[in-house]
């Protein structure tokens, strides 16, 4: 494994042209050919990518030769820690993105949810990698999650901040994504990558919103996710722990599922401060940037991308059987109503329902997500 940087931030400079380019039991990943892995915590091993600018005010525009121009990659600079899953047939590296000899391979971005990580993909991906030996698969810890969370960023911290951060990765990375999944709070997230990035679009571009809706997300009831009081109970709890096994006990205390207490604490990493007990653990991410995200994430509404599809565009829902996101009637008669209007030529919007799988949907069923999503990488 190679660890190398990500890149600096850039200021939000109207739309971005980043698709625009011209033309059950895991298998093995013995055929994987890397991963390639930075945060902000790495030791560089094979060198840094990123384009040193005082001003911070790079446009974003892909498809622009001035921008996709060689920089300088001697410098290291911060934006997202990301984890590069390639197959074993890609020959391209991110770290010699100078040599325009090498094609550039098919890239499927992947985004967590909140109180996530990039690791929640990591096992998922290496199997598509090793199915699709010549796709690679760009998973990110978002703003405030995981390793990002060392990386300061300026609020506010939104859906709308958080797309802006995915899109200045890839095209610091000079990277056309063809496929965006997200799930839950990622899946908003990637809708709003493709409000903010210019079009239409040169290649059809496939965007998968996993067990989420586009609109208002409503209180839940009984028996069903409540994310903000998880969030409100973790901010009672010490930000250093001795056992994980206490946190576990302490939400069950509070009512929350064993699946989602051992979920949580996935976010405590041994604590290395000086003077520290080495039994102890710190949480990695920004609890009080993820309560505004998820703020943002009730109140967000991008039905306008999913009845006005932008051309290029197939956005593509996946409703779990058993989930505990609020799917109201409504959302789904406005979504079946828009797969009718979305007419255009390489784009359209298409529902699916995930059997015998939770709101976790890549834990629940990974081997029915595996045969749905398969589909978007022949």
């Amino acid at each position: 494994m190679a660890a190398i940087s990500n890149l600096a931030g850039c200021s939000h400079g109207g739309n971005l042209g980043i698709f625009g380019e011209r033309r059950s039991q895991f298998p093995s990943t013995s055929g994987l050919k890397t991963r390639i892995s930075w945060s902000s915590k790495n030791q560089l091993a094979v060198g840094h990518l990123g384009k040193s600018d005082k001003n911070s005010g790079v446009r974003m525009a892909l498809v622009d030769a001035k921008i996709a121009r060689s920089g300088d990659f001697s410098k290291p600079s911060d934006i997202l820690a990301f984890d590069l899953v390639q197959g074993a047939l890609v020959k391209w590296s991110p770290a010699v993105v100078v040599d325009r000899s090498l094609p550039k391979p098919p890239t499927a971005v992947f985004l967590h949810g909140i109180l996530g990580s990039r690791k929640n993909w990591g096992t998922f991906t290496r199997r598509l990698a090793q199915e699709f030996p010549t796709w690679q698969f760009l998973l990110v810890d978002l703003r405030c999650h995981g390793d990002s969370a060392s990386i300061k960023k300026r609020g506010p911290h939104s859906v709308s901040s958080t797309a802006l951060d995915v899109l200045k990765l890839v095209q610091q990375l000079r990277l056309i994504p063809r496929v965006i999944v997200g799930h839950s709070f990622g899946g908003k997230v990637a809708l709003s990558m493709v409000d903010q990035a210019a079009k239409p679009f040169a290649r059809p571009v496939r965007v998968w919103v996993l067990d989420a809706t586009p609109g208002i997300v409503r209180p839940g009831g009984d028996g069903e996710d409540h994310p903000e009081e998880l969030i409100s109970v973790l901010s009672t709890l010490p930000k250093e722990v001795s056992s994980k096994r206490d946190v576990v006990d302490a939400l069950l205390q509070k009512g929350f599922s064993k699946d989602v207490a051992q979920w949580v604490v996935t976010n405590l990493r041994p604590t290395k401060s000086p003077g520290s007990s080495p039994s102890t653990f710190s949480w990695v991410f920004d609890l009080k940037g993820i309560a505004e995200m998820y703020k943002s994430y009730e109140e967000t509404n991008l039905w306008k991308i999913v009845e006005d599809v932008p051309r290029g565009v197939h956005v593509n829902f996946l409703k779990a059987e058993r989930s505990l996101h609020r799917w109201a009637l409504g959302d789904l008669q406005r979504i079946h109503a828009a797969e009718e209007l979305a007419v255009e030529e390489a784009g359209g919007v298409e529902m699916h329902v995930l059997e015998d799988a939770g709101h976790w949907v890549h834990a629940d069923n990974p081997d029915g997500l595996f045969r749905i999503l398969s589909s978007s990488f022949f």
